[in-house]
């Protein structure tokens, strides 16, 4: 019996050498992929897993993947933010902490602003959300766009094109101000504005 066992231990402890033993995929922690843009013509196709053929596989998904929203060619032209330019017509709004309304004071502002964006509609608008350093970076950015997307909103209800407008969130990159107090803050909670003509 031990005869036969010592063989069957044999193989059993050198069989992984020679046949080589399941592993575990080797996962990789990789850079985020830059945004992909894409046009509603040649929609993103979720890739599937190799191991799992996809049932509807002859036929294209009816919506796109949610992680990569289709935009429109016009606008890809417009998201290249070192094209655009600030002009002293249009002036920055504010915003109080941590929040992204409109203040009565900056309607005035922005009342201001569509006039000229609509006298000049061959230009397209870049809106900036910009943060002051409290919060994390990732709360910051959130907090940014939402203050870009509630101005250009607000220009769009003005009777802007919104077509023309594109937003853009740097959070906290970009301060205008670096001091540690309330006034310096207050300066880096704004909307800024850019043109680029068309």
């Amino acid at each position: 019996m031990a005869d036969r066992v010592t063989p069957l231990l044999g193989l059993l402890l050198i069989g992984p050498v020679l046949f080589g033993c399941a592993k575990q995929p080797l996962i990789r922690a990789a850079a985020p992929a830059p945004p992909v843009l894409t046009s509603p013509a040649t929609p993103p196709t979720p890739a599937s897993p190799p191991s799992a053929p996809r049932a509807d596989a002859a036929t294209p998904p009816a919506t796109p993947s949610p992680a990569i929203t289709p935009v429109p060619p016009a606008t890809v032209r417009q998201m290249a933010p070192r094209e655009f330019t600030a002009i002293a017509a249009l002036k920055d709004i504010h915003f109080d902490f941590d929040k992204y309304d409109i203040r009565p004071g900056d309607t005035r502002i922005l009342e201001e602003n569509a006039r000229w964006m609509k006298a000049n509609p061959n230009h397209l608008i870049l809106i900036e959300g910009h943060a002051d350093e409290r919060g994390t970076n990732e709360y910051n950015l959130a907090l940014g766009e939402r203050r870009a997307k509630s101005t250009m909103n607000h220009l769009v209800s003005l009777g802007v094109q919104a077509g023309r407008v594109t937003t853009i969130s740097y959070g906290e990159e970009r301060p205008l101000c670096t001091e540690k107090n309330e006034g310096c803050w207050a300066r880096n909670r704004h909307a800024h504005f850019l043109v680029k003509p068309q």
